[in-house]
C-alpha cells in the first residue's frame, strides 16, 4: 500500500521487471528475452499495464477480468489504494485523483496481448475490457480476445478451458510452439 499509494498503475511493475532481469543474469535457464505475464482482476489490470508500460521487455500477456479503467470500477477501491489529493483553492477544497488507464497507453503495445473476460462478471464489469479493445482497434493494434459466456469474475466451469488457452498462448508466443492449427484442445503433456 505504501509503495503504490499515488502510483497505483505502476507500482510493482518496475520491481518485477528488475527481479526477472536479475534472475536471468544469474541463472542460464531463464531466458530474459522471452518474458510473459498473466494476471486476473487487479492482476489483469497490472499484466496489461506491464506489456504497455514495458513493451520491449514483456513479450506476451494474458489479462483476465482486469479493471483497466478505474473510472468505471469501484471508486472506493482505487481511492483507497491510489489515494486522493486534497486541493485547496480560495477556501474551496476538492479531492482529485487520476490513474492513467490502460486504454490511454495502448499505443505502446508491441507484444502479444490476450484479453479474457466473463460476460456476466459482477465484480469487474466487462466494459473495462471493452474499453481496452476499443482503444486497441483505434490504435490499429493486433490482439486476441476470449469472452467466456455465462461466467462471472471467476471462470467457473470454463476455468480448465481457459487454462489450456493460456498455456497455448504462452507456448506460441514465448516458446514458438503453436497448437493454433488444431481445432481440438489436447491435454497438455502430463507425464
Amino acid at each position: 500500500h505504501n509503495y503504490g499509494y499515488g502510483n497505483l498503475r505502476d507500482y510493482g511493475l518496475e520491481d518485477q521487471k528488475y527481479a526477472i532481469q536479475q534472475l536471468a543474469a544469474r541463472y542460464g535457464f531463464i531466458d530474459g528475452s522471452r518474458v510473459g505475464i498473466h494476471g486476473h482482476s487487479g492482476g489483469g489490470f497490472m499484466s496489461t499495464a506491464a506489456i504497455l508500460k514495458y513493451p520491449d521487455f514483456f513479450k506476451a500477456a494474458v489479462s483476465c477480468a482486469g479493471n483497466h479503467d478505474n473510472r468505471i470500477y469501484n471508486r472506493w477501491w482505487s481511492e483507497t489504494h491510489h489515494g486522493v489529493t486534497e486541493k485547496v483553492e480560495q477556501s474551496d477544497t476538492t479531492f482529485v485523483y487520476h490513474i492513467e488507464t490502460n486504454p490511454e497507453i495502448v499505443s505502446n503495445l508491441k507484444g502479444h496481448l490476450m484479453l479474457v473476460h466473463g460476460d456476466i462478471d459482477n465484480n469487474v464489469n466487462p466494459a473495462n475490457t471493452i474499453r481496452v479493445v476499443n482503444a486497441l482497434i483505434r490504435a490499429g493494434k493486433r490482439f486476441d480476445m476470449l469472452i467466456l459466456p455465462g461466467q462471472r469474475h471467476g471462470f467457473g466451469d470454463m476455468n480448465e478451458y481457459f487454462f489450456y488457452r493460456l498455456a497455448d498462448y504462452f507456448s506460441e508466443w514465448l516458446l514458438g510452439s503453436s497448437e493454433r492449427g488444431e481445432v481440438d484442445i489436447r491435454e497438455i503433456n502430463n507425464d
